[in-house]
């Protein structure tokens, strides 16, 4: 009779443990999800908006057929952008130092 009373207080031990682990799974499930929540609707975000970019880059493609001159001179302007933000960067970087 006592292997019984045993076994029935090892089964209700073990099942307080099994809800515990539970509630801690739930609670850390709605941490990560309330940590990474912003990455998430971005990423949705931009899933949602990768029909317009096939549209706009077709739009692109088509525009700079008939006006080369104009992708040439935004292409320098991107590029000298690119190269002034380096060249900012690394003064920056330098004078911490």
């Amino acid at each position: 009779m006592s292997s019984k009373l045993e076994l029935h207080k090892r089964k209700a031990y073990l099942l307080s443990q099994i809800q515990q682990q539970r509630l801690d799974l739930s609670a850390s499930r709605r941490d990560w999800h309330e940590a990474t929540g912003v990455y998430d609707r971005g990423w949705n975000t931009l899933l949602s908006l990768r029909s317009w970019a096939l549209v706009g880059s077709s739009v692109m493609a088509i525009w700079s057929v008939r006006h080369p001159r104009f992708l040439v001179r935004w292409a320098r302007r991107g590029f000298g952008a690119w190269s002034a933000w380096r060249l900012v960067k690394s003064t920056l970087r330098n004078q911490q130092r």
